[in-house]
């Protein structure tokens, strides 16, 4: 992995986090809110979180939105032609983010996970693990809820 002060969390993190307060999903959205890790984001990417989250009841991306900050901001173009090769087109703006910032993605879609070796990519517990966030006593074998619709 490269800078673990910086990555970009996909959906299903936020989906995850809201769902279960003890998971490893809602201790790195806690590390972001607390200034220990920067969320990497783009336009694109902020736009299908808010889109997930608001269909999913009781989820609400007002309770997320102020973690969109300016130092994570990434203005600059994706190239989406470059990650082609995620099957998912929904999740190739997370990907190219990825390539165009060096953050790793923290995600529990395994259409992104299937790419490891092409992508920058760890999964909300091995992520945890690795900066040493506290999971609320989440079992070594917990994982946040898979992506949303």
């Amino acid at each position: 992995m490269t800078d673990t002060r910086r990555a970009i969390l996909d959906t299903n993190l936020f989906v995850g986090a809201q769902f279960k307060r003890t998971s490893a999903s809602a201790a790195i959205v806690t590390a972001v809110r607390e200034g220990r890790l920067v969320m990497v984001w783009a336009t694109e990417t902020r736009a299908e979180t808010q889109r997930i989250l608001d269909r999913i009841p009781p989820l609400d991306f007002a309770a997320v939105a102020d973690l969109y900050s300016e130092d994570g901001r990434h203005a600059g173009p994706l190239d989406l032609e470059g990650v082609a090769f995620v099957e998912d087109a929904g999740d190739r703006k997370f990907a190219a983010l990825s390539r165009a910032t060096g953050a790793v993605i923290v995600t529990s879609d395994d259409d992104l996970l299937r790419h490891a070796d092409r992508l920058d990519v760890a999964r909300p517990a091995a992520f945890a693990r690795i900066l040493g966030i506290d999971q609320g006593g989440m079992r070594e074998t917990d994982e946040t809820t898979p992506d949303g619709p």
